[in-house]
């Protein structure tokens, strides 16, 4: 038998008590271990355990706090399909993560190598970051949007729910 709700299948990454308490985190990611053993009803250590669980899985990797980046000057974000020369993705990866600007760097399937996620805090400043990112050495090419809202924003909210 299995205390605590833990999962019965070892190949389950969540169950639902994981769940309810990383959605417990992701509304109020300042709630301390002992908050969440009592909004959960149940004991701290148990909470504890879970946590030290889906941060040695790798499920859970960090708090890192919630930024506007354009109420810290940063209103445009636009995204980049970077083609980049054969066997350079460590190199270009290097350099893109150089830049500040740079938020994301996925490497990708289909037409590009590489997708770019980044800020900028006008036209003018993102074709500054355009020209740092192409100046990067192994970059061939490079074919940006600027996003004009963000009507789906980062989530994990509906995996977790699905878990309940």
């Amino acid at each position: 038998m299995v205390s605590d709700g833990q999962a019965e299948h070892s190949d389950q990454v969540l169950d639902a008590l994981d769940a309810r308490l990383l959605l417990l985190l992701t509304d109020e990611p300042r709630l301390g271990v002992l908050e969440c053993s009592r909004r959960l009803g149940v004991a701290r250590g148990t909470v504890q355990a879970r946590l030290d669980r889906l941060v040695a899985r790798g499920v859970l990797t960090g708090f890192p706090p919630a930024l506007d980046l354009a109420a810290m000057g940063y209103g445009l974000t636009a995204f980049a399909v970077v083609e980049i020369a054969q066997g350079q993705r460590r190199e270009v990866s290097r350099g893109l993560a150089a830049i500040n600007e740079v938020c994301e760097v996925h490497a990708t399937t289909g037409q590009g190598d590489l997708f770019v996620r980044m800020v900028a805090r006008s036209n003018a400043d993102l074709q500054r970051v355009i020209d740092e990112i192409v100046d990067v050495p192994g970059v061939r090419r490079l074919s940006t949007s600027i996003a004009l809202s963000t009507p789906v924003p980062p989530r994990v909210r509906p995996l977790l729910e699905q878990v309940l």
